[in-house]
Parts: C-alpha cells; sequence; structure tokens
C-alpha cells in the first residue's frame, strides 16, 4: 500500500456524502473516453442509493466502493477514484476493505463485471485475487446484471465477469 493509501481513511458513506461520491463517479468515468470507450451517461446518485452500501475513502471523498448482492454473493457495483488521486493505492485499499466487509457478512465471494481489457479494469482485479468467471457459472442475478448492462449501452467493449473467494476458503474459478 502507498504512503497515500495509508493516509487515506476509510469509511461507510454518509448521506452527506452521496453528491460528493458521484462527483467521484462521475470523474472517474471520463478516463475511459481517454482510453478510447464512450459510455452513456449515467446516473451515480441512483447506484449510490441502491447499493447494500458503500465504502468511501478519504476527507474530501477521492474514491469509493460501492456494493450490492447477486445470486447471494457480494458484488461490486462500482469501485472508482478521483483520476488525480489514481495510482497511489486508493482503489486497492477500498477493494480490500470491501473485501473485507463483505467477508465479515458472511459473504463468501465477491463478483464483479467490467471491461476485459481495460488494464485497469479486469487485469488489475486479476492481480488482486479476482478470476474471470464462466458464463455456465453465472447466476440468475449476474445475467440480469448482463442483460442491464448490455441494454443502459454499457456493452462498447468485451465485458466479463469475475470473482474473488473472501476468507481462507479454496480457490474460485481460474
Amino acid at each position: 500500500m502507498s504512503a497515500d493509501a495509508a493516509a487515506v481513511p476509510i469509511r461507510v458513506m454518509r448521506e452527506e456524502d452521496v453528491d460528493a461520491a458521484a462527483a467521484v463517479s462521475l470523474a472517474a468515468g471520463g478516463m475511459f473516453a481517454e482510453a478510447g470507450l464512450v459510455l452513456p451517461p449515467d446516473d451515480p446518485w441512483a447506484m449510490l442509493r441502491q447499493a447494500r452500501w458503500v465504502l468511501v475513502a478519504g476527507e474530501p471523498v477521492r474514491g469509493l466502493a460501492a456494493v450490492g448482492v447477486l445470486d447471494g454473493a457480494a458484488h461490486l457495483e462500482e469501485l472508482a477514484v478521483r483520476p488525480e488521486h489514481g495510482r497511489r493505492g486508493v482503489g486497492g485499499a477500498l477493494l480490500e476493505a470491501a473485501c473485507e466487509r463483505a467477508g465479515a457478512e458472511g459473504f463468501a465471494v465477491m463478483t464483479l463485471t467490467t471491461f476485459r481489457d481495460v488494464a485497469w479494469n479486469a487485469p488489475w482485479y486479476g492481480r488482486r485475487g479476482f478470476c474471470a468467471l464462466a458464463r455456465a457459472e453465472w447466476g440468475p442475478g449476474l445475467r440480469a446484471q448482463r442483460r442491464r448492462e448490455e441494454a443502459a449501452g454499457i456493452a462498447v467493449a468485451p465485458r466479463i465477469a469475475m470473482r474473488r473467494r473472501l476468507g481462507s476458503g479454496p480457490p474460485v474459478g481460474g
């Protein structure tokens, strides 16, 4: 963990953080355009309010991890860091905090969907213990999530589902 990430407190989002967290989501989303991916506008406020819980990093908010539940697994809805705070370990610290909380709540795995070929998406998660999840292993919630992404126009490049075992259980997928 970098010194920047170690100095950034992570806590549960409060109501007064919603606008700042939405601004983080929007700012981080702009990075996809720089990578050549044009995504449709989204509504981070709705995602933040629908998540089971959201962790935020920093005062003011520099990053967020929003987690829901799909198919009985914790599901990372979004992990976002303000671009000016990127590459300093804030995202990794948020991801680990989200996985730790999900495990403490009794979830055995964390799932997510992400862009397969974007360096800070699937390859980044792969280095942090996530494995690609074959379509045959997707539950109905994950399949519905994928349909929502397609309907929203998010599938502008190849996307995959990934999962990571939480706690000390055996590896999942691979």
